[in-house]
């Protein structure tokens, strides 16, 4: 059978609260990752990356572990590399559309690393970062999609300074460095979503 985006099970009625920048409806894994933002800036430029952990290897806790500092070396030979690093992002959204917010999407995420858009470096400063679970390799999956845009659509309704216009990928802004979300994610079909999900709202 063929899942509809009618079907797909994620969460309704998404929304931001303003004043603690949580996202309702999501689950709460908050990171020690972050700081703030310049003074006066606010988001307006949303990013999406992809990423799995172990490489290739979908589901587990090792992405949350990652990203609130607790990843153990010793689980995996690939996280012997990267048990130290202080990164993060401000949600994931798994493989069946279950998003986790790691920060407040007013604080700073430490998701971009060296970065530039439309001539302004230092991404983090003012993007929101959205990590999608899967592979340059893999394609995402439609409750992906569906989260993504509701996502994206209460963050629109949250901070007008973001707008369907400004989102890219994180080869978008490190094309020197990065290639995700990959070859095989389907910007138009996020784009439609986006628009449809918004004109509900």
């Amino acid at each position: 059978m063929t899942i509809t985006s009618a079907t797909i099970p994620v969460a309704p009625g998404l929304h931001v609260d303003a004043a603690t920048g949580l996202l309702i409806g999501a689950r709460q894994v908050l990171s020690p990752h972050f700081d703030a933002r310049p003074a006066g800036v606010k988001p307006d430029l949303l990013v999406v990356h992809g990423i799995s952990l172990p490489p290739g290897e979908f589901g587990g806790p090792w992405i949350d572990r990652l990203f609130t500092g607790t990843l153990p070396h010793d689980a995996h030979p690939y996280f012997r590399a990267i048990a130290s690093w202080r990164v993060s992002a401000h949600a994931l959204i798994r493989r069946d559309g279950e998003i986790v917010q790691y920060l407040p999407f007013g604080a700073r995420a430490w998701h971009a690393g060296q970065s530039e858009y439309n001539g302004r470096t230092g991404c983090n400063d003012f993007s929101v970062g959205i990590e999608l679970e899967g592979t340059d390799e893999t394609p995402y999956t439609e409750a992906q999609y569906e989260s993504l845009a509701q996502l994206a659509a209460a963050l629109f309704d949250a901070y007008p300074s973001l707008g369907p216009e400004h989102i890219v990928g994180h080869s978008d802004i490190a094309p020197e460095r990065r290639t995700d979300p990959g070859p095989l994610f389907n910007w138009r079909r996020l784009r439609i979503l986006v628009q449809e999900r918004t004109a509900l709202r």
